[in-house]
This record gives C-alpha cells, structure tokens and sequence, in this order.
C-alpha cells in the first residue's frame, strides 16, 4: 500500500508535522528523506529494509557510497545527500560543544562522537581539544587502526594539544566489535596519556568508548 492511502494521522510527513519528530520511528524518519519507494515498495518499506541491510542508522551514515548504492532504489544523488545530513548535524553538534562547558553537554559530547564514530569498522582515536571554559577548540582524529598503548603515541598527543594550547582534552575511540566496554589496554592507554600530558599541564576530562548505540564514560565509570 502507497503511503498516500495511508490514515493521514499515520503518515510520516503529517505525522511529524502534528506530533514532532520525536514521535517517529527510525523508519519513517528515513522515509522522510527517501520522499518516495521503488516499484512495490513504500517508502517505509525501503527505509526497513535499509535499516535491516545496515542494521541501524549510525552503521547507515557510515555505509560506503558503494555498499549504499547496491540497494535498489539508491544512488549517488541519494547518497550524497544522507553525507550532507550527517555533516550538517556534526556541525550543528560541534558548534554546541564550541559554545558552552562540554561537561555541562554530556548528551552533545555524546551525541558527537556516536554520529563520528559508532558506525566506523576501523578503530579511531580522536581527541577533543578544550579551552580554559572546557569549549571545544578542535576535534582531531589522531591514530586509526588497532588501537594500544604502543600504536596511539603521548608525544603526538602532546604536540597538537600543545598545537592548538588546549587546557584540556577528552579522548574518545571506537569499538567496532560492537561492545563499549574498556579493556585493559584501554585503561593502560588512559593513563599513560593523563601522565604525559599532565607534564605540560593539560587535564585529561574523560576518555568515551563508542560502540553502536553505546557511549561509556570513563569518569562515570570511575576509571579516570
């Protein structure tokens, strides 16, 4: 059945118009964006069976144009634009964290580095760099790769919190097998990055391991 015959109160776009967009489902909010489905298929139907291939919407942002374009139905044009979208709301995300205390926007920190990082299948490291305020000056992506305290280098650290005369830092990586729970090499890692930088005087405020839909904190978890 075509979206158009649907109800209109259960139409996406009326949907969204008269409940807010908080009131849709993963798939109809994506169904927004894909605006119309392929033969024998609804919008809704394509935006599920998008979600089912990819298997949330963060692993979907980070698709590559290729295993995106292999859906029927997708494009480049297509996704070209789900790129902008993800780049706009890292900017807007970004420009939040650069106005205010970033420990005061735990959900913005959050939010930032889900979007970055969750659905990446190669290990990140990426530092947040922060003013006297704890304002966002830079977001960096420093080390890719299996991540330990013997590939993620302080003195490289140092050098671009050093850079960009941060006055303090929060570290963030990924965990692509899915789990945000810090191994031992993570905390390993932590440590040695609090001592060296705590030599040129930059306080480490929290260290985020990201993993699809999960974010764990260090600092909430006691660990820093």
């Amino acid at each position: 059945m075509a979206i158009t015959d649907w109800p209109a109160g259960e139409r996406p776009r009326e949907k969204l118009i008269t409940r807010g967009a908080a009131s849709l489902s993963d798939a109809e909010l994506l169904a927004i964006f894909l605006r119309t489905g392929v033969a024998g298929k609804s919008a809704v139907d394509l935006a599920r069976e998008l979600l089912t291939r990819f298997g949330s919407l963060t692993q979907l942002f980070a698709a590559s144009e290729a295993d995106f374009c292999a859906v029927h139905g997708m494009g480049q044009a297509k996704y070209v634009q789900l790129q902008a979208i993800m780049e706009m709301s890292l900017r807007g995300l970004k420009e939040e964290l650069q106005r205010g205390d970033a420990l005061n926007s735990p959900r913005a920190v959050r939010d930032y580095l889900q979007l970055l990082l969750g659905g990446r299948q190669q290990e990140v490291f990426l530092v947040l760099f922060l003013d006297t305020q704890h304002r966002v000056i830079a977001s960096e992506e420093l080390f890719h790769g299996t991540l330990s305290q013997t590939s993620v280098y302080p003195r490289e650290v140092v050098k671009r919190a050093l850079a960009h005369n941060a006055a303090a830092v929060i570290l963030a990586h990924n965990h692509p097998s899915g789990v945000a729970e810090p191994s031992q090499s993570d905390q390993l890692l932590t440590n040695a990055l609090k001592q060296a930088l705590s030599l040129v005087d930059v306080r480490v405020l929290d260290h985020f391991v990201v993993a699809v839909g999960q974010t764990l904190s260090f600092a909430e978890k006691g660990l820093i």
